[in-house]
């Protein structure tokens, strides 16, 4: 019996798969204030372990991890018997959001299929920053879980090991998500893949938004009543789809409105609506509010000093993503996981 998997990459050269895990998602301030869940690093080791045996399955000869302060990457591979070869980047690991970013841009120019990201928005957002074109696979482990999902790890293996073969008919699974873009002028200051919150609070402090008395406005690229986080107040007042190509520019304070929205895991607020609209690609909107906290995918990030003039812009042509199920269902359509019994 033979896998035609493996006989259509006689054909193909494989691709390195990498694995970037965040030791530290899921465990800010949400877990006081709210009632979010703990993604403990116990648990992402064995996720990683059975990205690994999926990867693994799939044939994949090369797996590269980054390595980080926990050692995830080391614990998940004790007891595993693989046939594929792990190594880890050569970088040293700071600790810092600048570690994912660094370890993003090795795979890319390693020309890596795929990146496996293990954590929330905000892991995804700075890994998103250095990707380029090599797509994501991201599997929720952190707070704000809107642009990553809750997918097991042995499919999320398979799936990037499917894209590990550069195969083009599988490959129509990848498509480009949206980002949000802060502006000083000319100058690019940072990116958010889900929201950006304008916030009067004065200092970045303990990071993450959960006040919404000090939110002043909101941008999102998507707003979906089915999220948790900011992004839901804007799938309650105006539902917008992930892949609609608009945004949605929120001012908060007193106004006709007032939203019911769950901001963070069993925290659920009234938000005063002043005024909302939808703005295109491409359209800059300038932040109304000043000095304020801006904060990216839930976390609080750019401090606007007073009399700086900053815009949001929302880009079609953000990271590349893969969509699991599209990609699982397309190799299935290609026999890439049948057994042919007369060879």
């Amino acid at each position: 019996m033979e896998w035609l998997l493996h006989a259509a990459w006689e054909e193909m050269s494989l691709k390195p798969v990498g694995i970037i895990a965040n030791p530290a998602s899921g465990k800010d301030i949400r877990r006081l204030v709210a009632y979010g869940s703990v993604f403990s690093n116990r648990e992402k080791v064995n996720i990683i372990k059975r990205v690994l045996l999926g990867l693994d399955s799939a044939g994949i000869d090369h797996v590269v991890l980054m390595p980080d302060y926990y050692g995830l990457g080391q614990r998940a591979l004790e007891g595993l018997d693989l046939s594929l070869r792990v190594s880890f980047l050569d970088m040293v690991a700071e600790g810092t959001q600048d570690d994912s970013t660094r370890a993003a841009g090795m795979l890319n120019k390693m020309n890596a299929g795929c990146i496996v990201v293990l954590g929330g928005d905000g892991t995804n957002r700075v890994v998103a920053k250095a990707s380029g074109e090599t797509p994501l696979l991201p599997i929720a482990t952190g707070t704000n879980n809107v642009f990553s999902c809750m997918v097991e790890g042995t499919l999320a293996g398979i799936a990037a090991g499917v894209m590990a073969q550069d195969n083009k008919n599988v490959n129509r699974a990848v498509y480009q998500a949206p980002r949000l873009e802060i502006w000083q002028g000319s100058e690019l200051l940072d990116i958010a893949l889900v929201d950006v919150v304008i916030s009067n609070s004065g200092f970045v402090a303990s990071r993450a938004i959960w006040d919404v008395a000090t939110i002043k406005e909101i941008f999102l690229t998507r707003a979906d009543p089915g999220n948790i986080g900011i992004s839901s107040l804007g799938g309650y007042l105006c539902p917008l789809p992930s892949k609609s190509r608009q945004g949605l520019y929120i001012k908060v304070g007193p106004g006709e409105k007032k939203v019911k929205a769950p901001i963070a895991p069993g925290l659920i607020r009234w938000v005063p609506i002043e005024s909302f609209r939808l703005f295109e690609p491409g359209e800059m909107v300038s932040v109304s509010h000043g000095p304020t906290v801006i904060a990216l995918d839930g976390e609080r990030e750019i401090s606007q000093g007073k009399g700086e003039q900053l815009a949001i812009r929302l880009n079609p042509r953000g990271p590349y993503v893969v969509d699991l199920n599209e990609t699982l269902r397309q190799a299935s359509e290609e026999c890439l996981f049948m057994i042919d019994q007369a060879r």
